[in-house]
């Protein structure tokens, strides 16, 4: 079973006060890129890897989609979305996606923001939702970039003539990374970026678009902080699709 950290009352009443938590999608600054790789959702059966606080979803049902099943572990996570939610074309359930199960063939979008780090093994969850797209189905998704994931934490930053730097820890040494992030022994699971891609293509997955999502000019100009976003990717977002 995947570590429940958001059922943890610390984690989940810091995780509640992050931005992207307070104002959704708005607050989440790669989402326009997000955008910009999601199919036109009018119709559409979804299924959402890690729903949260239910954001996407409910936002997809705005963009037209016909329902969406929105999972996640967490129960607290679950009953805030709920309370946010008046639909009953949004479905909310508890599941585990270290062994989730989908009905084959019953959804044409497969969403997941910032989750799928936490999932030991990638590769049965890729086959999981390939088998659970119908054909012509997308994934589309963001991680934590692995080279943000084995870099150094800014406690830890390095100055080289003058500019920060984030010395990369064992890049090619994966499997589980436990840190310190808005609670004690959080555990994510680090896979190099090729690792991913080639889960979702041994799936057989063909991959779409891959963006090593970084602050636009426009972004940098309304929140200066995000600069540091220059220094070395921290996400990476991925669309693929079942042929």
């Amino acid at each position: 079973m995947a570590q429940n950290i958001y059922d943890d009352p610390d984690f989940f009443d810091s995780y509640s006060r992050l931005n992207r938590s307070v104002h959704g999608l708005d607050g989440a600054p790669e989402w326009p890129a997000i955008v910009d790789m999601l199919p036109d959702l009018h119709g559409r059966r979804l299924v959402d890897l890690g729903c949260g606080f239910g954001w996407f979803s409910r936002w997809a049902r705005e963009a037209g989609a016909a329902s969406v099943l929105a999972l996640d572990l967490s129960e607290n996570m679950l009953a805030h979305a709920r309370a946010d939610t008046a639909d009953p074309a949004i479905v909310y359930a508890k599941a585990d996606l270290e062994t989730l199960d989908l009905p084959r063939g019953e959804f044409d979008l497969a969403y997941s923001s910032l989750a799928l780090h936490y999932v030991a093994d990638f590769g049965r969850l890729a086959r999981t939702v390939f088998d659970g797209l119908g054909p012509g189905g997308h994934l589309v998704f963001s991680i934590e970039h692995p080279i943000f994931m084995a870099s150094r934490k800014p406690d830890w930053l390095v100055r080289e003539n003058g500019r920060r730097s984030w010395p990369v820890d064992g890049y090619a040494s994966e499997g589980a990374r436990t840190t310190d992030w808005l609670a004690p022994g959080v555990v994510k699971y680090h896979r190099t970026l090729g690792t991913t891609l080639n889960h979702l293509i041994e799936a057989g997955f063909a991959l779409r678009k891959v963006v090593e999502w970084s602050p636009s000019p426009d972004q940098l100009d309304a929140q200066p902080a995000l600069a540091d976003e220059l220094e070395r990717p921290m996400m990476v977002l991925v669309a693929a699709r079942r042929p």
